[in-house]
């Protein structure tokens, strides 16, 4: 049975601990606001950024000069797992999520005979994934000094994705993320980047029906090697930010729940408290009406 000094150290440190997480769940809802408005201003500028490339694939469709960053390399012995995650934890599943669907595609591509490299943005995914494939491992990008992610960000990691691919260590590129649906709602997406997802056509939106009445200047091919780079730039970059929503959500949903156990749990430990303190005074009155009526 711990002592009252050991309860009340007990109390106070948990009054302390909630001080702290409920200071973090108003720190989260702050950066939620800006991270989510950041990520639904993305969206359309990635979605119609597909529909153009959609527009522009149709017409190289069996084409020779069609780009590699299109087609591909002809094959898909080698795949390239971008796995982005947060820098710190205390954010629930957020981090876990990701890696447990990037895990589950390593592992279908390794029973398959295939070659898994990983290239993990933040630390949190690298530590976890580094135990599972650490021969797998071809870098982490540390993203923890970044305050505010921006396009720079995303591009850098691009310009490392596209290098790889000209120097021909992978065939196939695909990023993982975390996408934003609301504060309890963090969906794990596994999205291509290499080579460039095309819908077909029962895919495509009712805004692209008319593709074919487009005629461009320059070439279909020339627009697309220049576009096919900075489309792979663009949807890191959505993914990032679609990631730092999620993060900031998992996260005052995650510590929204630790002020409540910690509520919950210095309620139990006053009561506890209150109920060693009232035995330890009816011993010592007992002890002194012992002792009087012993005299």
């Amino acid at each position: 049975m711990p002592s009252l000094k050991d309860l009340r150290n007990r109390i106070s440190s948990v009054q302390a601990t909630r001080k702290i997480t409920k200071a973090m769940q108003m720190v989260a809802a702050a950066k939620l606001r800006r991270a989510q408005e950041a990520a639904e201003a993305a969206r359309p500028y990635a979605e119609r950024m597909e529909a153009v490339l959609t527009n522009l694939a149709a017409g190289m469709t069996g084409q020779d000069e069609a780009p590699k960053l299109m087609v591909g390399t002809g094959k898909d012995d080698v795949h390239l797992l971008v796995v982005a995650t947060a820098d710190r934890g205390l954010c629930g599943a957020f981090n876990t999520a990701i890696v447990k669907l990037a895990r589950e595609h390593a592992r279908r591509l390794t029973g398959e005979g295939k070659t898994v490299k990983i290239l993990c943005v933040g630390k949190k995914g690298a530590d976890q994934l580094k135990r599972l494939f650490p021969q797998s491992m071809v870098g982490v990008i540390d993203m923890s000094g970044t305050k505010k992610i921006g396009f720079s960000n995303a591009n850098e990691i691009a310009e490392r994705v596209l290098g790889m691919f000209d120097a021909g260590e992978f065939d196939v590129a695909t990023l993982f993320y975390s996408e934003f649906g609301s504060v309890i709602s963090q969906v794990p997406t596994a999205q291509q980047l290499i080579p460039a997802h095309v819908p077909e056509a029962g895919e495509a939106g009712e805004a692209d029906a008319d593709a074919g009445a487009y005629e461009y200047e320059p070439e279909e091919s020339e627009i697309l090697a220049t576009l096919l780079p900075r489309n792979i730039s663009v949807q890191i970059f959505k993914g990032l930010l679609e990631n730092a929503a999620s993060e900031q959500g998992a996260r005052m949903t995650a510590m929204d729940n630790a002020t409540r156990n910690a509520g919950d749990m210095i309620d139990k430990l006053t009561l506890q408290y209150n109920r060693s303190r009232q035995a330890q005074i009816t011993k010592e009155l007992i002890e002194i009406i012992s002792g009087a009526e012993a005299l």
